[in-house]
């Protein structure tokens, strides 16, 4: 016995050594992996901070254009550095653009901007703006060019800022105008037979429409149609502009576009030509030939000395810690995505992470006043009011809430926004969408179809309920109760903080979408103006004569700090992995149900009552 028990301890000892070596050889061939690649990086002969003297600035924006990023994991980001991987939904923060243009302006390294907008995708007309009057402010001092072989309506807002605009003989330009067009489930359900209940307020509140209905109803085409003409006006006034043509040279009848695409023998790189919205067609050679004789040669993809977006980006905000100082501070505190319950992290609305940073702003005895940048289609109505009473303390405090209103302020967005001491809106902010809903769906007749029943018992009439069950009509009109109550209490407090009566509230309420210029008559907003006229408004009501702005940001703890950092130098250092093509039709029809259903899927209401647009998307 005492053989067989020594025996065993040996097995189980060697085993133990075996794993025991296997343990540490995968963490120390993690950990090798990691130091070759950061000594790679070090070792590496390029200057990724080099800005070429006598070069141009070559603007390369690759994805949305966002007003915060949203949150990725560090070792995330590090692999997708070091294998040359994209993101999967790249973003580019507009104040880096625009803090980019203004320093390249006064560089004097700097001769000229290169605009290649190929990469970019769009992110709203505010945004478009915004970098738009930066390139405008660019070209009062260097030339602008503008080059591609193809132009999207969003990429063209950009381009038609351009001294010269060059355009590939094989390309073209196309001006589809605004559309809100979306997939309705009511079939499906019926077929499934899935139970839908709602519960809601507001003739115009059409979030729910597509589970109950299969196309969009009266209400909301009318609601919808006249916030995306607006919309489209905008667009059209902006580019003609700045183009020096006419409004009407946007053809946007069929019959139109056919007879001029005729006249230009079927090209649609000459049709663009005639009608002005190019300045010439050039091959890419005889644009790299022009850019030369401008800024000269080098060694890169394009051939042209460029200094790149994202380089001059690392030149003028380099990692280095921002050190604290005791000036007056007018706080930025952006309020970004759908509004969910608890804590979210960034690009994305959490009512405890957010009210957090408002708090952040309240306890810093240096900031005098804040600005809450908005730009939310809405969400949950408990979050919304959690980051509303986080206003409220801040104005208790004595600190002035001005709110910035981005390409969306809708419904919980908008409650966010109301109390504020001033609202200054974009031209064309959707904002507005205030009503209220409630919806769940149950499987009862689901699982009778499959022959699976429920059953049991409860103390109360209550007790029990689940999806699994059908809905009891008394629950429901206690359900429906909630949501008016809702509607109330946000029409009340719309009208308190605005000067407005509760009845002229809900007149302009009802669910209805509106765009800014349409929200300043109606009384909705203050003013229209951008993210500096909110800053120099909140100044000018705290008093102050001079002042810092300071972005408030959640504080990391110092695990998370060291990851950022550690990760954060990686450079590319390995082989680029290929990956198969996901751009198929299919794959794009099933991420637009994705994102169709998964919006609703991630709301996350305590009372299943929220306060959402999901109408408001321009892109």
């Amino acid at each position: 016995m005492a053989a067989k028990g020594s025996w065993t301890k040996a097995l189980f000892t060697g085993l133990w050594t075996v794993l025991n070596f296997a343990r540490k050889l995968v963490f120390n061939l993690i950990f090798l992996v990691l130091l070759i690649g950061v000594i790679i990086a070090i070792s590496s002969s390029e200057d990724p901070i080099s800005v070429k003297p006598d070069s141009a600035l070559l603007l390369q924006l690759n994805g949305n254009l966002v007003i915060e990023k949203e949150q990725v994991d560090p070792f995330s980001q590090f692999m997708q550095e070091a294998f040359g991987e994209e993101p999967e939904n790249p973003e580019v923060l507009v104040r880096d653009v625009v803090k980019v243009l203004d320093n390249a302006k006064q560089d004097s390294r700097i001769k000229a901007l290169i605009l290649d907008l190929s990469g970019l995708q769009g992110g709203g007309l505010d945004k478009l703006r915004t970098v738009a009057a930066a390139i405008d402010d660019f070209k009062t001092e260097k030339p602008v060019y503008a080059i591609g072989d193809y132009y999207s309506q969003n990429q063209y807002y950009l381009a038609a800022r351009a001294d010269h605009i060059y355009l590939n003989p094989m390309g073209g330009v196309m001006f589809e105008g605004y559309g809100r067009f979306g997939m309705y489930f009511k079939d499906m359900l019926e077929k499934l037979r899935i139970t839908t209940h709602i519960f809601r307020v507001g003739t115009y509140k059409s979030a729910v429409e597509p589970f109950i209905r299969n196309d969009m109803s009266d209400a909301a085409k009318e609601a919808n149609k006249l916030w995306l003409d607006t919309y489209w006006s905008q667009y059209k006034a902006d580019v003609a502009a700045a183009r020096g043509i006419d409004v009407s040279n946007f053809d946007e009848e069929l019959d139109v576009l056919l007879n001029k695409f005729e006249e230009a023998g079927a090209d649609f790189a000459k049709y663009a030509l005639n009608n002005g919205w190019v300045d010439a067609l050039k091959t890419r050679e005889e644009v790299r030939q022009e850019l030369v004789a401008l800024v000269g040669t080098d060694e890169n993809k394009l051939g042209v000395n460029v200094t790149p977006f994202n380089t001059y980006l690392k030149a003028v905000n380099p990692p280095l810690p921002k050190m604290g100082n005791t000036k007056d501070k007018v706080a930025i505190v952006v309020a970004k995505g759908e509004i969910l319950d608890g804590n979210q992290p960034a690009g994305t609305i959490g009512g405890d992470s957010t009210a957090r940073l408002l708090r952040q702003a309240r306890l810093d005895d240096t900031v005098k006043a804040v600005v809450l940048q908005v730009d939310s289609p809405g969400g949950s109505s408990f979050a919304s009011e959690i980051i509303r009473q986080e206003v409220l303390e801040l104005q208790s405090a004595g600190k002035p809430v001005v709110v910035s209103m981005s390409t969306y302020a809708a419904s919980g967005g908008y409650w966010i926004s109301a109390p504020a001491d001033k609202i200054i809106a974009s031209p064309s902010t959707i904002t507005g969408s205030i009503g209220v809903f409630g919806m769940f769906l149950t499987f009862e007749d689901s699982l009778e179809y499959l022959g699976i029943n429920t059953d049991g018992v409860a103390s109360t009439e209550i007790a029990g309920m689940s999806a699994l069950r059908e809905l009891d009509p008394r629950f429901g009109e206690i359900l429906q109760r909630n949501v008016e109550s809702a509607y109330r209490q946000f029409i009340t407090m719309v009208g308190e903080s605005r000067g407005m009566s509760p009845e002229a509230v809900d007149k302009i309420a009802q669910g209805r979408v509106w765009i800014g210029s349409q929200a300043l008559e109606l009384g909705l907003v203050d003013e229209l103006g951008d993210l500096d006229d909110a800053v120099a408004s909140a100044a000018e009501i705290a008093g102050l004569e001079s002042w810092d702005t300071q972005y408030v940001e959640r504080i990391l703890s110092p695990q998370e700090q060291f990851w950022k950092e550690f990760f954060g130098q990686a450079l590319v250092w390995g082989a680029k992995m290929q990956f198969a093509d996901n751009d198929s039709h299919l794959m794009k029809m099933v991420k637009n149900l994705l994102a169709e259903t998964g919006t609703v899927t991630n709301l996350n209401d305590p009372r299943g009552v929220y306060t959402l647009c999901l109408q408001c998307k321009v892109d």
